[in-house]
């Protein structure tokens, strides 16, 4: 209770814990019902970790009617609560993660995964550090056409994209303000904002940590604060991997390193190429790419993103130095050499995606495979392996993919695929204006 203790303003509480989709789950009470939850926990159905992004059931999901749609054990993390600093009223967040009743995680449950994959981590001595950049758009969604907003400082409308430009984020200065100060009150490590390519597009780094739930937590939250604040000042902030048809789409790149049992990087083999492990590591997350494609890219507008040249990788390569490829080794100190994942889109679930890419390493350093050799150039313009490019497609890879059975419990494969099954059959039915309208504010 000493958070809360510290701030007797709070008068309500959030718990929520996350689905595969990324969405908040959870219940609102009085602050003064926050003791209970901290020792006991609270329950909902499993089945809720496992909604579609409507919020629907799963037809034909063993969680629902098959097995009675009993309840799971809701436990906090080890976030503890954090504020909520986009609501009018003092309020606070409690994140959660579910179990059974007997104390067993429930396997549903993407933070779970990554957890999972960490320990494994863990049991070779090894510790990934861990990083996101997360790209969003500031969106006036007021009228019939997506827009810019207007810049509460001149009350103009940017006219087009401006890259790294400072006088796009001034523009913007009181909701970048307000967003780091939130940042800082929630203990999410935000580092550098620049504006992007996209009009109203922008980026911030997450810095990098030794670890990876912390990480994904943050990510999480990020997103939910972002969205949030971004209302509180009267326009939206979104995560859609393709808001604008005509510009560039929202990634969310993830950097990684690992160190051993000394605090030693074992991608540093003190030149610029990396050590073996390195490559292993690549390795592993380029033969996995085609079956992981639907964790980088989980809903039916992630696909418009993957365009002729728009940044968005859709070759299965890696190279040095070459933001063209899926998979980037950065230049600087040997000391620092770590791998940037270039594929996933702003509206995915970090947890999963994390534990896509790092359990996709490990199983490369597990059997020290040999990557294929580094590209150079247009990785667009080489004859390259291909990543589904269908969200179909992708659903069925992921699906029969060998890596994720070594990943993910067969539990929350399983559920996946029957939730994007549902999606994909009701997206199909939906206008354009529908499809923008349901991942806007969603994802």
């Amino acid at each position: 209770m000493s958070w809360l203790q510290d701030h007797p303003e709070v008068r309500t509480i959030r718990v929520a814990a996350c689905d595969l989709n990324g969405q908040a789950r959870g219940k609102r009470m009085p602050a003064r019902f926050a003791s209970k939850i901290e020792q006991d926990g609270t329950r909902f159905p499993f089945s809720v970790m496992n909604l579609d992004i409507w919020g629907e059931d799963i037809e034909n999901s063993p969680l629902v009617f098959a097995s009675g749609d009993p309840d799971g054990v809701l436990k906090p993390t080890t976030r503890g609560f954090v504020p909520m600093p986009w609501l009018a009223a003092p309020t606070a967040l409690l994140p959660l993660w579910m179990f059974h009743e007997d104390g067993r995680p429930f396997a549903g449950d993407p933070r779970h995964a990554l957890a999972q994959v960490v320990n494994r981590y863990a049991a070779h001595g090894l510790t990934p550090v861990v990083a996101t950049e997360l790209e969003f758009y500031l969106i006036d969604d007021s009228g019939r056409n997506l827009r810019v907003p207007p810049s509460p400082r001149t009350g103009k409308r940017r006219p087009g994209a401006d890259t790294l430009a400072l006088r796009a984020l001034d523009a913007f200065d009181a909701f970048f303000t307000d967003l780091y100060d939130a940042c800082e009150a929630m203990d999410i490590p935000a580092d550098t904002a620049i504006s992007e390519a996209g009009l109203g597009q922008f980026e911030i780094n997450l810095v990098h940590q030794g670890d990876a739930l912390k990480a994904a937590d943050d990510t999480w939250l990020f997103k939910l604060l972002v969205k949030g604040l971004a209302r509180s000042h009267g326009f939206a902030a979104s995560f859609m991997a393709k808001p604008y048809e005509d510009y560039a789409g929202n990634g969310l790149h993830a950097h990684f390193s690992v160190l051993d049992s000394d605090g030693r990087n074992v991608f540093d083999d003190g030149g610029p190429k990396g050590s073996d492990t390195l490559r292993h590591a690549i390795a592993g997350c380029v033969a996995a790419m085609p079956a992981q494609a639907l964790l980088f890219a989980p809903h039916g507008n992630s696909y418009d993103r993957f365009v002729p040249d728009a940044h968005a990788p859709t070759s299965v390569c890696w190279a040095y130095e070459n933001r063209t490829a899926a998979i980037r080794v950065p230049g600087g100190a040997p000391a620092a050499r770590r791998i940037e994942h270039r594929v996933a889109g702003g509206d995915i679930n970090p947890y999963l995606v994390l534990a896509g890419i790092l359990g996709a390493a490990l199983a490369g350093i597990e059997d020290q495979i040999d990557p294929p050799a580094p590209i150079t150039g247009n990785a667009a313009k080489l004859d390259l392996p291909q990543m589904p490019l269908t969200w179909a497609g992708a659903i069925d890879a992921f699906e029969q993919g060998p890596i994720n059975a070594r990943i993910f419990p067969p539990e929350l494969i399983a559920n996946l695929v029957l939730t994007k099954r549902q999606e994909l059959r009701d997206y199909e039915d939906l206008t354009p204006e529908e499809r923008v309208e349901l991942y806007l504010d969603t994802v």
